[in-house]
Formats: structure tokens, C-alpha cells, sequence
């Protein structure tokens, strides 16, 4: 399937910051189930500064705000074709170390609420590709899908505790239990299209856990499946931190306001 991607960030300030540099992680990936076509990457009231591979292998771009700017615009766009590999990605690749997976970080770090679903799925895990399916829907059954509820400092045992939560929550805590259970495990954001609506306000989150049998598998837990060919994965970390769209900083200004525009379409 070939899918046409749209996307557009503006930042609007009130008072000019002094100073502001911000992280794109915009470009896909290319896999053997994701061949990108086309793609751009445009700035309008910023500066493209370098571009680079990160330890997770995502394409960064460094920008950097002109001076006296009150807007930037972000605009990402191309098309791809993708293949159904049912979720599966394949052998560990990249300069990160398939043991550097392992790891929990403070967004992951498991108490209470990710040793209790441990116990819950008990001796699922014996076989990997049933029991990460089963563990997808007793997070759904537990943190019910809600936009507004939570943030990007979330954690994956505040949204446990919260009982809500989105995609974001849903994968750290997916990533927290498998790491917990003795599985690699990595937070990806892409693109979804949906099959309601070309029209989105947000990016999209999912995990993939690395099944020595098959390698990279992805699971999708606020949609309860494995990717198809209607995902895009961009970039992968072990947290959101790590994978997110677009990060930075920012010094001086006031009155910062945000509007995303995003399309999927095929």
C-alpha cells in the first residue's frame, strides 16, 4: 500500500524568544516492510543547523529559531510504500546494542502497577507472540484510551495508577512490563491511517519487543493489533524521550501557543 503523509507544526509566540533550538525526528525509517518514495522536510522562520543518525538510527535535525522570530512552521510530507509483515520488523540492526533494550528509564521504571500485571499474565510469556497479545489487552482493560488525562512526563505507573491514558501510556507501559519479564523492548512513533479520517491532530505510538525467534515485533496496544501496512514508523527510543517528533528548548519569549495538522492518507 502506498500512503501520502502531511505534516505540519507551527509555534507561535507572543514575545520573540531570545533563543530556541529544537530536534526533528520527522524522517522515516526504511525497513524491508517501509520503502520511502518521496519525503521533505521544510522550515519556515528557522534554520536548519546539521543532520544526523542518533544511537537509535532516527535521522535528527538540529533547528534553530531566527532571531526576532514569533513563528515557526514545520512542514514534513512524502509518500511511502509499505508491506503487511504482521508487525514484524526483523533482526536488531543499529548502533545501540540489542542488550541497551533492556534497560528502564523514568518514564518505564516498574513498581506496583507493572509487577501486578507480572503476576496477572503468569506463564503467558512461555509463548511470546500469544502472551504479548494477552498482555495488550490487559492494558487496555486496565488504562482506558483518553486524550487530555495524562503528558509527555507521564509515567507508565501514573497512567496505571490513573486507570487513562493514550498511546504514549499504553507503550511505555507494554515496554515496562516486557523489559520487567526479560524481553528487549522500544517505543516507536509514526504515523496511523485511520480508516474514518484523513484529518489528525497527533502522531502515534506503539511498542516493539524483541522475540528471539523473530526479532522486532511490534504491538500496538490502544488499537489491539500488531502493525499493518497502514503504520509509519519514524523513530524509535527507549522512551517517548527518545522518539519524540519534535523536542528542544526554547529562552526568552511568552505567549506560546501550538497547532499540529497531520494527514494519512492512501
Amino acid at each position: 500500500m502506498q500512503l501520502s503523509i502531511s505534516h505540519s507544526t507551527i509555534y507561535k509566540f507572543k514575545q520573540a524568544p531570545s533563543y530556541g533550538l529544537q530536534q526533528l525526528r520527522l524522517t522515516p525509517k526504511s525497513n524491508k516492510a517501509q520503502t520511502t518514495l518521496d519525503w521533505s522536510l521544510d522550515v519556515i522562520g528557522g534554520e536548519m543547523q546539521a543532520d544526523f543518525l542518533d544511537e537509535n538510527a532516527n535521522r535528527v535535525h538540529l533547528v534553530s529559531l531566527d532571531p526576532e522570530a514569533k513563528e515557526i512552521e514545520i512542514i514534513s510530507s512524502g509518500t511511502l510504500e509499505i508491506e503487511n509483515n504482521q508487525g514484524i520488523v526483523g533482526a536488531h540492526s543499529g548502533f545501540a546494542p540489542l542488550w541497551y533494550f533492556y534497560r528502564q528509564t523514568p518514564l518505564t521504571a516498574p513498581k506496583t502497577g507493572i509487577k501486578s500485571l507480572i503476576k496477572e499474565l503468569g506463564d503467558d510469556l512461555e509463548d511470546p507472540i500469544s502472551g504479548f497479545h494477552t498482555l495488550s489487552k490487559l492494558i487496555s482493560s486496565k488504562v482506558n484510551y483518553e486524550t487530555g488525562e495524562t503528558d509527555a512526563v507521564t509515567t507508565a505507573e501514573d497512567a496505571i495508577s490513573l486507570g487513562k491514558g493514550v498511546c504514549q501510556d499504553h507503550a511505555h507501559i507494554f515496554i515496562s512490563t516486557a523489559r520487567e519479564a526479560g524481553f528487549p523492548a522500544r517505543y516507536v512513533s509514526g504515523y496511523l491511517m485511520m480508516n474514518d479520517r484523513i484529518d489528525q491532530d497527533a502522531t502515534h505510538a506503539w511498542a516493539e519487543v524483541h522475540i528471539p525467534s523473530l526479532g522486532w515485533v511490534g504491538f500496538d496496544v490502544s488499537n489491539g493489533i500488531s502493525p499493518d501496512d497502514r503504520y509509519v514508523r519514524v523513530a524509535t527510543g527507549l522512551d517517548y524521550s527518545q522518539a519524540a517528533p519534535i523536542s528542544g528548548m526554547i529562552y526568552g519569549g511568552g505567549g506560546e501557543s501550538l497547532r499540529v495538522d497531520i494527514q494519512v492518507q492512501q
